[in-house]
């Protein structure tokens, strides 16, 4: 390669003295950026540009001063290289240039996302093409070093080189044309149109939601280009909106050809030669309760209690039967992770004659479970349990109203229709209260947000929002499901076996001490030992500001400072739970750590687990694990988005109307009210015309500059609804004053 360079030609030792810098730097980069040139070290370089040793240092100083300057890069064994030509599997790189995940702005800039630490700032001209979620390599020009009046400046970059592509597909409405058409994103983040020939469009007309296949991610002076993969439906067609969010989180609608060939050939009922060598508990009393929608009814409970034990079964829908590994059935659930809950629809993780047939526990059928059965003292503590594969027939099919209804309201109508099952309930409501203490005692923390039920017409448009609460019978299955799951992760702990957990790190140091800081302004503490919290301390400032003006804030606040769980190889300990021990074995029709579980269980019940298998579980169940988090976490932003969306909608008819609610949180920006439904919207700080407001940021109010008008965290406040924003999913209030 390098006898094809003329070195004759280069000329670095004829452009004399250091007083001509900038050509010594030109010579060096345009060599660098040749057709020709491979990356090397400084001493081939050195001979490329035919520098005499006696001189080199000079070069030496000039490449140094490139590299600081982010114009080239020395990498770990001493190539030099320009910052675009950097892979992203570099082995390392220098100081300046950080490689990240690229999040835009629909004013045109942007942020490079940092799991820790700052974020970097990407002004609009230094964006350089990137677009939302690519992965970019970025050269950093501002160290956000603090300035002269004491204040932290922000971090800044450039981005250097677009390393990989991150939206693929893009979901959107489409605006027709003459000769062309294009796609506006509905994600605001995508900021630039994506242009579609006419004879990519699939006959979209103007109004069209489609799916949009990017081709050419264009650049800084042109658009994007693609095709119309696939219409979704007009922008006014009910439940098109809904079906846009699910496209656009890429979330598989319809199962595959051999998936649904396997689920056909699948019997109706249990067959006899299935319930063989199971524990027969058909004949024990039994019930589900589930909400009255419903229709995944995978797990039972029955209770006793005999000489101060109770005997506690928490039996649970043995879905691993029917959907063995490795089968279009498992390799499908998998590819979903879990069943993704809309507002108007459920997206199942297995098809619905699976979750809502022959492995849904309806009553008075015979059905496989995979049982563990407790025993528990008066103070909550496990002294035994078992786990077996059993069939069970439950005796009724109970809602959590209708056991709200005996527990709480003693209801005469209801107690009457459930006479014969009432003991078992009281029973239970005794039972949970015990379990529950016992995790209060432990430090378990209880974040109690309230949730929203949201009621749409025919035509899916939202007529009404309530505050979904959770009721004494609702509490109980909670209880009842997290002893089983306690019980299930610390039984394989201690087996030493491959297994999926459910886990919870401890907060990060920094996090705990800031949100101290924050929370010392309200006269509440954080007792820390080291770096360390322990959960105790979370759940005493919880209970300390439970009905407080502040409690909304520092409630979210507070969870924020926490990590996210996830599901692991490794029972590392659930910090929120307060327990080391903890999986998800209680839900295997909407959740495939559960389902992947109980073939683990199953294989060890009947001796199977050799070392083969265990082999194949270590290799299989770290990507499972990692899958299955990133999965749950696309669901999650799934049903965030429908529920704004809807909330807005809601809201954009009663423009004009006034309501009651709470200041939930207080930025430079706005006020953030909350209303009794759980629709929260902002009264922006440029509306607020009775005088000139200004952010206290040490105590989140905010202040009028003549009046002495103070807006604290908690306040009640008359608002009025002044506009919805439905491509940015934002309500505007107003202050009545």
């Amino acid at each position: 390669m390098l006898l094809i360079i003329d070195r004759n030609k280069i000329g670095f030792e004829e452009v004399y003295g250091m007083e001509r810098l900038e050509e010594k730097k030109k010579i060096i980069l345009d060599v660098i950026a040749g057709e020709f040139y491979v990356p090397m070290k400084i001493k081939e370089l050195a001979i490329l540009l035919n520098v005499p040793k006696f001189n080199r240092e000079e070069l030496h100083y000039v490449v140094n001063l490139l590299e600081a300057e982010g114009k080239l890069v020395i990498t770990k064994r001493g190539k030099i290289m320009l910052p675009e030509a950097v892979g992203p599997k570099e082995e390392k790189m220098p100081s300046n240039l950080i490689e990240g995940v690229f999040e835009s702005n629909q004013r045109g800039f942007g942020f490079l996302r940092m799991e820790d630490g700052e974020d970097i700032f990407i002004p609009e001209s230094q964006v350089h093409g990137a677009l939302h979620t690519d992965k970019v390599l970025v050269k950093i020009t501002s160290k956000g070093e603090t300035s002269r009046n004491g204040n932290k400046l922000r971090r800044e970059g450039e981005v250097v080189k677009v390393l990989e592509r991150g939206l693929q597909e893009i979901v959107g409405i489409y605006k027709k044309s003459k000769s062309f058409g294009f796609v506006i994103s509905d994600n605001t983040k995508f900021t630039k149109d994506i242009y579609i020939p006419v004879e990519r469009s699939k006959g979209a007309v103007t109004g069209h939601k489609v799916v949009v296949k990017i081709t050419d991610f264009g650049s800084k002076d042109r658009k994007p280009e693609g095709i119309i993969k696939k219409i979704i439906g007009h922008v006014n067609d009910p439940g098109t909106d809904i079906l846009s969010v699910v496209e656009s989180f890429n979330i598989p609608m319809e199962y595959p050809r051999d998936v649904l060939h396997q689920v056909e050939n699948m019997p109706e009922e249990v067959p006899a030669k299935d319930k063989a060598g199971r524990l027969d508990l058909t004949g024990v009393k039994m019930v589900t309760i589930d909400g009255e929608d419903a229709k995944d009814l995978d797990d039972a409970i029955s209770l006793s209690k005999e000489n101060g034990i109770y005997k506690l079964g928490v039996h649970i829908a043995d879905v691993s039967n029917y959907v063995t590994e490795n089968s279009p059935l498992d390799r499908e659930a998998l590819k979903r992770g879990t069943s993704v809950y809309l507002v108007d629809r459920v997206i199942p993780m297995l098809p619905h004659k699976l979750s809502n047939g022959l492995c849904s526990l309806n009553a008075g059928v015979d059905r496989l479970a995979l049982s563990c059965i407790m025993e528990i003292d008066e103070k909550g503590k496990v002294i035994g349990h078992k786990i077996a594969e059993t069939v069970v027939n439950i005796d009724r099919r109970m809602t959590y109203t209708a056991v709200n209804k005996i527990l709480t309201f003693n209801d005469e109508e209801t107690c009457k229709e459930y006479e014969d099952l009432v003991p078992m309930f009281k029973l239970m409501e005794e039972l949970a209260g015990i379990l529950r203490e016992k995790r209060r005692t432990r430090g378990s923390i209880d974040f109690d947000f309230p949730e929203s039920k949201i009621y749409l017409d025919e035509k899916g448009f939202p007529v009404d929002i309530l505050p979904y609460e959770r009721n004494v019978a609702t509490k109980i299955i909670e209880d009842f499901m997290l002893i089983a799951n306690e019980t299930v992760a610390e039984d394989f702990f201690w087996q030493e076996l491959p297994f999926v957990y459910r886990t919870h790190d401890n907060p990060d140091p920094e996090k705990m001490l800031k949100l101290g800081t924050f929370i010392s302004n309200f006269g509440y503490g954080i007792k820390t030992s080291g770096s360390e919290v322990h959960p105790k301390e979370i759940q005493k400032l919880l209970g300390r500001i439970e009905g407080t003006p502040e409690e909304a804030l520092i409630s979210r606040l507070t969870l924020r400072s926490m990590k996210q769980a996830k599901y692991t190889t490794v029972s590392t300990g659930h910090f929120g739970l307060a327990t080391q021990y903890y999986c998800h074995f209680t839900s295997p029709i909407r959740r495939y750590p559960d389902l992947q579980i109980h073939r683990i269980i199953k294989e060890n019940l009947r001796g199977k687990l050799s070392e083969k298998r265990i082999a194949h579980y270590d290799n299989i169940l770290p990507e499972v694990s990692t899958e299955a988090s990133r999965l749950e976490r696309r669901a999650e932003e799934a049903e965030r988005d429908v529920e704004k969306m809807k909330k807005v909608q809601y809201m954009s008819r009663r423009i004009g109307e006034e309501y009651e609610g709470v200041i939930s949180g207080i930025t430079a920006y706005g006020i953030y009210v909350e209303l009794p439904n759980t629709v929260e919207g902002m009264v922006h700080v440029t509306s607020m015309r009775d005088d000139y407001y200004h952010y206290d940021a040490d105590h989140y109010e905010m202040v009028g500059e003549k009046t002495g008008n103070v807006y604290r965290l908690g306040q009640k406040l008359r608002i009025m609804v002044e506009n919805t924003d439905k491509i940015n999913r934002t309500i505007d209030f107003s202050i009545v004053l």
